[in-house]
């Protein structure tokens, strides 16, 4: 193997260790995965929103959507309503025990990294964005669905929602 292959793939096991130990601090201190904490992030940073609403921010489906909803509200961190306007809407808000968790919460890598990259000029951000897409693509080049959420299937039921 070429050394700048082997470079290039440290690099990504670097993130990908990051990201999973995050995953696994994140899961002991609040029992959330970071699909789960970033959702009710952009509900709270929201107030009362609809799934898409929170959806379209996270830059998943609605589908995906649903299943984070279902779980978070299951586990009492968020409430589901129905709209007064319109029934067939169902609005979500964090509850007191979500907004409990969401103040003990550990700092996501995601807030890590954004702080980092928002900190590099235009240029390098772009450059870092190209190169990390063409990495995407030559790893995976079937799948253009991903979110902008580094998760790990972690949770005790198997799932990562």
């Amino acid at each position: 193997m070429e050394d700048r292959s082997k470079l290039a793939l440290t690099a990504i096991r670097k993130i990908l260790r990051a990201s999973e130990l995050n995953s696994k601090q994140l899961m002991r201190e609040t029992g959330l995965t970071p699909s789960q904490l970033i959702f009710m992030q952009v509900l709270d940073g929201h107030g009362e929103q609809t799934a898409g609403y929170v959806a379209a921010h996270m830059g998943i489906t609605q589908a995906t959507a649903t299943a984070l909803l279902k779980k978070l509200e299951a586990i009492g961190m968020i409430h589901r309503r129905r709209g007064e306007k319109d029934r067939r809407q169902a609005l979500l808000s964090i509850t007191d025990d979500g907004q409990k968790i969401l103040a003990k919460a550990p700092n996501a890598v995601h807030a890590e990294f954004q702080q980092h990259f928002s900190r590099l000029k235009d240029w390098e951000q772009m450059t870092l964005v190209a190169a990390l897409e063409r990495v995407a693509d030559m790893l995976d080049p079937d799948h253009d669905d991903a979110a902008a959420v580094l998760d790990h299937v972690m949770e005790l039921s198997g799932e990562a929602q």
